[in-house]
């Protein structure tokens, strides 16, 4: 999982149960200061947007994540790669926080990184559920400037202390990606987890949202899927806590589909680009914005009957069905907390051979590809 990072263009490449999206981001210099001649940038100027692409997947061809037809999925990618014509061909992929197990530990602070993967490898029964040969890992250091304040307590460790992420899964999930992306002719340079990508891409939008209260303030990202939805709560830019729930787009489709008696491909064109009949509204969407916004209440009430310590104070929504109309005002008056839309692609420098109209219409699916390619520099 241990690759290089590199540091003029990288493709992020995310694969859901629906589709495959591609990202390709390259690194930019940025220059500006506010008023008072502060510098006050947002993560995302850093960035420069050069293509983009979603390829649609067959049905089954991955399940909840988790690949079932490597050959589709491998032909989807190459139509992504001819769709969007990337100047680079080097990727990052992510693996499902389902498929891993994620751990926060601490050492000295005088160990080197070198020395912390010495110490894993060879404590890996303590932190690792399944054996060491065949576990692929990773670390960070974790910048105590942006960890958790708990009731006017710092997170951050003794002096003598640092904080690490340890991320590991099986080898084999990690071979079966970068397989798929070498088939596809693009370079696997990293292999993340889709919660960090997310928590990166999210950055940019969360240090607007939360207002002048840094890292005290707390945000609620609703991902929306095809078939799962997730409530990921997020504290001084890190997720603390995750719950997913079996609801998302895929049931508004298999309603249109019962209703109207479409295929799925039918179905699922009709969702996006309309066309359905004078009571689509009533009958289809409005119980199904109903069911969405309660499985939402449903999540938040799951939180904090566990012991969500921090007050979600903003909604973010992300996902296809992000954009249903009228949805993010729905959930904003059932819960009483602002909501917004994802858009990744905030403040970012957007090529000008892009389709703007299509870009708007991808960014709240976004997250995590862009996430990816944030690796980038």
């Amino acid at each position: 999982m241990r690759f290089f990072t590199p540091s003029k263009g990288l493709i992020g490449v995310d694969i859901t149960s629906t589709a495959v999206k591609l990202l390709e981001l390259r690194s930019c210099s940025t220059s500006g200061q506010t008023k008072s001649g502060q510098q006050q940038r947002s993560p995302n100027e850093r960035y420069q947007l050069d293509s983009h692409a979603v390829q649609p997947l067959r049905e089954n061809a991955v399940v909840e994540r988790r690949i079932r037809d490597i050959n589709e999925v491998v032909a989807a990618l190459k139509r992504a790669v001819e769709q969007a014509n990337p100047a680079t061909r080097k990727a990052a992929v992510a693996i499902p926080a389902s498929a891993t197990i994620s751990k926060t530990l601490r050492f000295p602070a005088a160990l080197s990184e070198d020395e912390i993967e010495e110490r894993i490898a060879a404590e890996s029964d303590r932190y690792i559920p399944f054996p060491f040969s065949d576990v692929a890992f990773d670390f960070q250091r974790l910048d105590v400037q942006g960890l958790a304040i708990k009731d006017g307590v710092s997170d951050a460790p003794d002096e003598d202390q640092q904080e690490v992420i340890l991320v590991a899964c099986r080898q084999q999930d990690v071979r079966q990606l970068t397989d798929i992306v070498e088939r596809a002719e693009l370079e696997p340079v990293a292999v993340d987890l889709t919660t960090l990508a997310m928590e990166r891409a999210l950055a940019g939008q969360y240090k607007r949202s939360v207002g002048e209260h840094g890292i005290a303030d707390c945000v609620g990202l609703v991902n929306i899927g095809a078939s799962m939805s997730a409530l990921h709560v997020v504290r001084g830019g890190r997720v603390v806590y995750s719950r997913e729930t079996l609801f998302g787009g895929r049931q508004l489709t298999e309603t249109i589909c019962e209703y109207y008696r479409m295929r799925v491909e039918e179905a699922e064109f009709a969702k996006i680009h309309g066309g359905l009949a004078h009571d689509y509204q009533a009958k289809v969407l409005a119980p199904f914005i109903a069911t969405l916004v309660q499985q939402v209440r449903r999540l938040l009430q799951l939180y904090y009957a566990v012991g969500g310590q921090y007050d979600v104070q903003q909604i973010i929504l992300a996902g296809g069905s992000s954009v249903i109309p009228g949805l993010a005002l729905r959930i904003a008056d059932e819960s009483g907390i602002p909501v917004t839309i994802a858009n990744p692609f905030q403040q970012m420098r957007i090529n000008k051979r892009l389709n703007m109209e299509a870009l708007s219409k991808d960014a709240p699916a976004m997250l995590t590809a862009s996430g990816l390619a944030m690796r980038v520099g």
